[in-house]
């Protein structure tokens, strides 16, 4: 059944945003909204009767909480589910609760002017329900489609460096699920690990409330990264969703430097933009690892990393949401291992641990 669409129910207790929705998926050949829900308790009988395969899921609705019925589904009938809820900071809290339920991704509902802002959104929304569509979703215990694909060569040039610090450094690369994998891996890290570089494909409103959520579960420092500032050990630094994050050197020390260019595959920030800048600065001296994602972005950038002497790691398609870009990373070569998420952080630590992560300190 190649050519079977993808079967949409949208669940969301205002009616606009009901009828937008379901014409946003209609107009689409590969999908077809098969119905349209205002509340859970509704919702939980069409999803009997209809048997979707996707599910767009409200956080505020009468009756039930969305968030409360996301756990019930993903314990009684996991399916994948793209959660549609305002960008606000509380809401951000509420979106990686539902990340953490087993919602596949998110997608932020305009405050004013619906109509406009839900077309505005368009492409983001139907992209996600198909990558939805093809997510491995388990039982619970953001770019336009038309814009230029360009390469990490539109931010920075690939060069060969010359290393002559031994300063270890762990950079880390996501995108679909990508916030519950780094989690688990970040969480597993001891407090004197070697400074860390996260690329999470989110938007700017997201970037700092998920950095402050790891740093309150993380034996770590975790925070959004600034302009300029030294990698120390012990800490990691997510790119905002307004930037791409590169590695550079000052003197003895490895920095952060944060560029506003073109999205790189689509994105920005761009996991190609962080590998590529580590394989230049650090060769050998860091460990690159990807994980879940939809898409290419930072296979190209893993390739170069290994290629300047770099250790990398792509999460196996088992315990991958989405596997798209590891699977592209190992694909190209770009790849050293292939390792469950579960033992990433384990096996990240072994290694640093053969191969020495002596940290510059002042």
């Amino acid at each position: 059944m190649e050519n079977r669409k993808i079967r949409v129910l949208v669940v969301d207790d205002s009616a606009l945003i009901r009828s937008v929705m379901k014409e946003l998926i209609n107009r689409e050949a590969d999908m077809e909204c098969v119905g349209a829900a205002p509340d859970p308790l509704v919702a939980r009988e069409m999803i009997k009767s209809l048997n979707p395969d996707v599910l767009t899921l409200d956080v505020e609705m009468p009756r039930m909480d969305g968030l409360d019925f996301l756990e019930k589904l993903m314990r009684l009938r996991p399916m994948p589910v793209v959660m549609v809820s305002t960008l606000t900071e509380h809401g951000s809290d509420i979106t990686f609760r539902a990340l953490a339920l087993g919602a596949v991704d998110f997608v932020s509902k305009p405050k004013i002017d619906i109509m406009r802002g839900m077309e505005e959104y368009a492409g983001e929304i139907i992209d996600k329900i198909r990558t939805a569509a093809q997510a491995k979703v388990r039982r619970a215990a953001s770019p336009s489609p038309n814009s230029e694909r360009l390469s990490a060569d539109a931010i920075l040039p690939s060069v060969s460096g010359k290393f002559s610090s031994t300063e270890k450094l762990i950079i880390i690369g996501a995108s679909t699920g990508g916030t519950e994998a780094i989690k688990e891996v970040l969480t597993h890290f001891p407090a004197d690990v070697p400074g860390i570089l996260v690329t999470q494909h989110m938007p700017e409103a997201f970037t700092k409330s998920f950095a402050d959520r790891l740093n309150n579960l993380c034996k770590i420092s975790v925070k959004e990264a600034e302009h300029n500032e030294r990698i120390l050990p012990g800490h990691a630094y997510i790119a905002p969703g307004h930037s791409h994050l590169l590695l550079k050197r000052s003197g003895a020390n490895y920095m952060t430097e944060l560029s506003q260019g073109p999205p790189v595959n689509r994105h920005r920030p761009s996991v190609d933009v962080l590998f590529r800048s580590a394989a230049n600065v650090a060769g050998a001296n860091a460990l690159g690892i990807i994980l879940t994602g939809m898409g290419k972005d930072g296979a190209q950038g893993m390739l170069e990393m290994r290629q300047a002497g770099s250790h990398t790691i792509a999460q196996d398609e088992a315990s991958c949401v989405v596997f798209g870009m590891p699977r592209e990373a190992i694909a190209l070569g770009g790849a050293s291992e292939v390792v469950p998420l579960q033992g990433i952080a384990r096996h990240t630590l072994d290694y640093l641990a053969r191969h020495g992560s002596k940290s510059n300190r002042v």
